[in-house]
């Protein structure tokens, strides 16, 4: 079990700031966006000074929220595509171009979360590194024959096999690593475009294609990204982070 006020000790003597994107587009920002910052004050980054980028289609109904010392939010209005699948995968385009408008500039670390999760205990300086991938939890004790990589040779995201399955609701690292694994998805999503072609899961598929080439230096538990639909983890003590309910069908219309 790793000591967390050592590694707290550690960060905070370097000052460390930590950027965490999400994106609360459509019917997601009013379904999902308030209890994800609220209990992000909880439990993410305690003691270190973190800075919120919130893209939404609808900026004047971000939910005002309580920070605390060194906490701050930035809203930037992003368009609303027709299809959740092209929201998924044009965020990383987002993502690349604002780490170089305003993340480098102002933090070390960046993460990358889905919105419709929710933190229920500390999500905190132990998780940051180099390049970071979350194990996806329904598939981190899977045999590698089921993982669901993409098996269209015409994608980019291509994967004849693979060792781990990484889930895309969270990924992060230093900036200049999460901007380098998002500008890659991006242009393997735009090349498919071209060429008619849609990953299996979409920019996930893009991520997991990046990580089988080049590696992540930390790799998350299960923990740190957790469904309590998921039957087989009696090995799991507890979890950092959950997902909330879905509701696709009415989400997504």
């Amino acid at each position: 079990m790793f000591d967390p006020e050592l590694y707290d000790a550690f960060y905070t003597e370097q000052n460390v700031t930590v950027a965490l994107t999400v994106f609360a587009v459509g019917k997601y920002l009013d379904a999902y966006l308030k209890d994800f910052l609220t209990s992000a004050e909880k439990h993410f980054m305690p003691g270190l000074r973190v800075v919120y980028y919130i893209f939404t289609d609808s900026p004047e109904r971000v939910p005002e929220i309580q920070l605390g010392p060194q906490r701050s939010i930035v809203i930037m209005k992003v368009e609303k595509h027709k299809r959740w699948q092209d929201i998924s995968m044009m965020r990383m385009l987002t993502i690349t171009n604002v780490i170089e408008s305003h993340i480098r500039h102002q933090a070390r670390y960046v993460f990358c979360l889905d919105v419709d999760q929710m933190f229920v205990s500390r999500w905190g300086s132990e998780a940051l590194g180099d390049s970071v991938a979350q194990l996806h939890a329904f598939y981190y004790n899977k045999p590698a024959d089921i993982l669901t990589y993409d098996r269209n040779p015409k994608s980019m995201a291509y994967m004849e096999r693979g060792d781990t399955y990484y889930h895309a609701a969270i990924f992060g690292g230093t900036w200049e690593n999460v901007q380098r694994l998002a500008e890659s998805c991006y242009l393997g999503i735009m090349t498919d475009k071209r060429n008619e072609v849609e990953a299996l899961w979409h920019d996930e598929s893009h991520l997991n294609k990046y990580f089988w080439i080049v590696k992540p230096t930390k790799v998350l538990s299960p923990e740190y990204c957790w469904s309590t639909k998921i039957e087989h983890g009696s090995e799991l003590h507890f979890a950092r982070l959950l997902w909330a309910e879905k509701h696709y069908n009415d989400l997504r219309q």
